[in-house]
Order: structure tokens, then sequence, then C-alpha cells
């Protein structure tokens, strides 16, 4: 990749990086980015080309260049609510509620199904200027298994999700995010259990003490992001907060983090 080249494909993906385009924009025309970047078609080729192979970019047709995400998926229609025809408790304290839901799905007699419901979340996933992401190895009990999770836990009365997770980064690895941005919320297991989980996403932060949450705290370390699809793969991550951020920070590499895709 010559000067020239190179200098287009920084400014490309700089338009993506310093949010010029946003999730779902359509670049330019070739013709358009060709008179605008001052650059030949086949050279211009060469870096949508590369971009699209980081994933920066996504083709579509023949050549059509848009930024990843955003919603082109029309939501369908004609659908029917089930209906809810009342609820009975089972079981009730401030961790877990259990109770019965009489339920009557379109077209199907009507039943009863157990409904879950349990604390909201709030997870974040914090990346250094190295590209390494803040992370605790510690000990599950109920599945009886040691392994990485990021920092996180539930949302306190009073509280929105972006102060907890804050709060639980602080007292959980003794680190103190420059600021937080929120990613997704999710629901991990929406067929039978409502627990809302909300992720975050931040770079930078400060140490600030030890951790105080001596409960929940683990090994605290700063674990490389180029590690987390062997750690996957092996199983070495629990939770599915922890999941779903690192693989949305992992697919997004050119937004987040210092070395984009390379």
């Amino acid at each position: 990749m010559g000067p020239k080249t190179r200098q287009v494909y920084e400014t490309i993906r700089s338009w993506i990086v310093d949010g010029e385009l946003h999730e779902g924009d359509r670049l330019p025309s070739e013709r358009a980015l060709v008179a605008q970047l001052e650059v030949g078609r086949t050279a211009l080729r060469q870096v949508l080309a590369r971009l699209v192979t980081e994933g920066v970019l996504e083709v579509h047709g023949r050549s059509s260049y848009r930024v990843p995400g955003g919603a082109l998926t029309e939501t369908p229609g004609g659908l029917e609510r089930w209906q809810l025809h009342g609820k009975r408790e089972l079981y009730d304290n401030r961790w877990v509620k259990l109770e019965l839901w009489d339920v009557e799905p379109p077209g199907v007699e009507r039943f009863e199904h157990h409904v879950v419901t349990l604390q909201r979340v709030s997870i974040a996933a914090v990346l250094d200027d190295q590209d390494r992401v803040l992370m605790l190895w510690r000990y599950r009990f109920v599945a009886d298994q040691f392994g990485w999770e990021l920092p996180g836990g539930i949302v306190d009365a009073g509280e929105d999700g972006l102060a907890t997770a804050l709060r639980e980064v602080e007292e959980e690895t003794g680190w103190r995010p420059a600021g937080l941005e929120h990613v997704v919320t999710f629901q991990p297991m929406i067929g039978m259990v409502d627990s809302p989980h909300e992720i975050f996403f931040g770079r930078g932060v400060e140490k600030v003490g030890e951790p105080t949450d001596l409960e929940e705290a683990g090994h605290v370390q700063w674990v490389p992001l180029a590690d987390i699809p062997g750690l996957m793969a092996k199983g070495g991550l629990m939770g599915s907060g922890t999941l779903v951020a690192l693989l949305h920070i992992l697919a997004n590499r050119a937004r987040y983090t210092a070395t984009g895709a390379s």
C-alpha cells in the first residue's frame, strides 16, 4: 500500500472511528469517493476491500459499502401477543421471585407458565491503551467452575445502570473508569426468566486502591483482547454478560480498540 493509498485508507477509517459515519450509514458512491479523495478507482477498490476484510465496512450488491450495524431488516407484522389472564406467586425475596402466569398464546389453550424474576444487572468492559480488557479470575460455586468475568453486579434501588457499572468496576477491581457508554441491554434467558443485563464499554481508568468488595472480587488482571477468542474456545469465559460484551467489542474493533482490526 503506497503513501496515497495509505492516506485514503486512514481517511475513510477515520470517518468511522471518529463518528462522522455511524452504524448502518452508506459510503458515498465510488465515483464520488474518487473525486473527493483524489484517488484512482483501482486504488480505491483496494482500500475498500481491505476495510471489508477488517470488518470496518461491509459490501452490499456490487459496489455499495456501508458501516456494519444498524437495522436494515424490516419488522414482520401480523403476529399477536399472548394474552395474560393472571399471576400466582409461589416464592419471593429480594433476590428471586417465582410465579405461575396464566397465559393464552394465539390459537392455543391457556396454561400456567413458570416465570422467574431476578434483579437488573450491569456489566462493564473497560479497555486500556494496549487493548487489554479489565477482568476477574474467580470461582462460581453453582457451576463449580473457575473462569474469567467482567466486573458487574446488581443495580441497587435508586441507582441506574451506568452508576452501577462505574461503582462495580471500582469496588471489584480497584480501578476507576474515566467514563462508560451504554452498548446494549439484553435478556439472557428470555423464555422463562426476566433478568435485564445492561452492558457498558469504556476506555481509560486510574488505579484508586485495592478491591473493596471481597465477596465478589477475584484475581484482577488486564487480559489482552487478542486472547479472548482462545479463552472463549476453551470455555474460560463465564457469564452471558461477559460473552455479549466481549463479542460486541471483537465485532467492532475499528470503533472500540486502539489498533482497530489489525
